[in-house]
């Protein structure tokens, strides 16, 4: 497959995504008779992928929930959060579109291995300075900040990576079955980080998180995959650049779907970073239920994700993520102003669900638009609004609930992602016939 030539502009109405070449179509060892909604389980390979980030990502969200309380611990500071938000975010403003193109360049597999053991030993590092009694926020910003630049790696290499495992056919169903996966570890992760965080305090949770790394790495290592085909575009990285943007430019529904992942980053799951403020300050509960108010959350976006997985394809993916990203501002100012513990845990779950139709879609549409050589440096960008502008959303709500009460400023977060969102899909409603 000959790569686009960056020295000249694409055309205005980029290409559709052509068949994968015979030598990256993933092979089946042995095909498995499973229910359409986990079709993408036939792959070997995947299953071994799917297997492995279950483990490691209920890992992750234990470190996410005990590493919030560990801040808010320590300082007693809304604003806390939103430094330790910004800092985990701030490396891939400027890594992410690098990493792109050399997710394009190498062997993908070899790079998730890197990554993950770099994320491995990160998580090690925070356990050991909260077991030695020496933990200070600055060693937290300092950590999330090298996590922050591994995940600008980690991001679109292991979204492009799916294709590879599951080809065309099934990449929708894999990528649900992806948004699953995450949100399954976000149900068990902040259900167990919670009870070890209260009975053992937060370093078991980092050390556990460490440790759950070896699945993953051991099952990206026992996959079957074909020769790596080196590209064969010999452009300079940053001509490569410059031609995934231009591609970007000249498409109007994925610029579009990239502006609405921004908008829902920045303002939308913000929140999430003052959660352990709320839950204190809002419902007064502890710990207990600052992980039950995530792992509700997680049941809802697993929901969605099965409804999506379940759903198929029928050609409306682009109406009901119009819907979904609409909805979920309405349903955060109404989670935002109820300080009864029971109704948050049920719009928690509702948030979770929107959630996860809205990135998913998001997702989906943007993998089944791209053409595979442009791949890579697409994704990038999708993950740089995940990594690189979510924390100017972070430290904006965080300044904003010291500055006018915390309800407040989540109700402006969710106020400003509704009109973003409204006025993207005005201004190029395309975006809501994609099939």
């Amino acid at each position: 497959m000959t790569a686009a030539d960056p020295s000249r502009t694409p055309p205005a109405d980029p290409p559709r995504a052509p068949s994968l070449p015979p030598e990256v179509v993933p092979q089946r060892a042995r095909p498995l008779r499973v229910p359409r909604t986990f079709v993408a389980l036939q792959h070997r390979n995947y299953r071994l992928f799917l297997m492995g980030q279950l483990v490691s990502l209920a890992g992750t969200w234990m470190q996410i929930v005990a590493q919030g309380w560990l801040v808010y611990q320590i300082s007693g500071s809304e604003i806390a959060l939103g430094v330790v938000g910004f800092a985990s975010a701030i490396p891939a403003l400027i890594i992410s579109p690098w990493a792109g193109v050399v997710a394009d360049r190498v062997p993908k597999r070899s790079l998730l291995v890197a990554t993950q053991t770099s994320a491995m030993i990160l998580a090690l590092v925070l356990a050991g300075l909260t077991f030695a009694g020496v933990v200070q926020v600055w060693h937290v910003v300092v950590l999330a900040a090298c996590l922050g630049a591994v995940n600008a790696f980690d991001g679109p290499t292991r979204q492009a990576f799916v294709v590879e495992m599951v080809g065309r056919e099934h990449l929708s169903n894999a990528i649900a079955l992806n948004s699953m996966t995450f949100n399954s570890g976000r149900i068990i992760g902040p259900a167990l980080g919670g009870l070890v965080l209260a009975a053992v305090g937060a370093a078991w949770c980092f050390l556990l998180n460490g440790l759950t790394f070896v699945a993953v790495i051991a099952g990206l290592l026992a996959m079957r995959l074909p020769p790596h085909v080196k590209s064969s575009d010999s452009h300079s990285p940053w001509k490569q650049l410059i031609s995934g943007l231009r591609y970007v430019r000249n498409s109007p529904d994925l610029a579009a779907l990239l502006l609405l992942a921004l908008v829902f980053s920045m303002f939308g799951t913000s929140y999430s970073t003052v959660l352990p403020a709320f839950v204190d300050k809002v419902l007064h509960q502890g710990p207990g239920a600052f992980g039950a108010i995530n792992a509700a959350t997680g049941v809802g976006a697993v929901t969605g994700a099965f409804l999506i997985a379940r759903s198929g394809d029928h050609g409306r993916r682009g109406r009901w993520m119009t819907r979904a990203i609409l909805t979920f501002p309405l349903i955060l100012t109404v989670f935002v102003l109820t300080p009864i513990y029971p109704l948050a845990l049920a719009l928690a779950a509702a948030l979770g669900i929107g959630f996860m139709l809205t990135f998913t879609l998001i997702n989906t549409l943007l993998q089944t638009q791209l053409v595979d050589e442009m791949r890579g440096r697409v994704l990038s960008l999708y993950t740089l609004t995940f990594f690189g502008f979510t924390p100017f959303g972070n430290l904006f709500i965080g300044s904003m609930a010291e500055w006018i009460g915390l309800s407040q400023a989540i109700m402006l977060s969710a106020a400003i992602c509704l009109i973003g969102a409204a006025a993207i899909i005005v201004k190029t409603p395309s975006v809501r016939r994609l099939p």
